[in-house]
């Protein structure tokens, strides 16, 4: 199971419409309104996007972000 630190799953809660794809899309969306000061977001977000894309949609459903 991938594991994601605090800091990534409280991205994942303030951009999450609900599935794995649609919050992919939305972290590219923050992505391209960053400024180029804002490396740590931009690094924090390319790490959410790497697990996400190793992982399915029924993975990401049973993910618990809560914990």
């Amino acid at each position: 199971m991938i594991e994601f630190s605090l800091d990534e799953k409280i991205m994942i809660l303030l951009y999450s419409p609900g599935t794995r794809s649609g919050l992919i899309a939305e972290l590219k969306m923050m992505q391209s309104q960053l400024m180029i000061s804002e490396k740590r977001l931009l690094r924090l977000s390319e790490s959410v996007l790497q697990k996400l894309n190793k992982m399915n949609d029924a993975e990401f459903e049973d993910m618990d972000f809560f914990e």
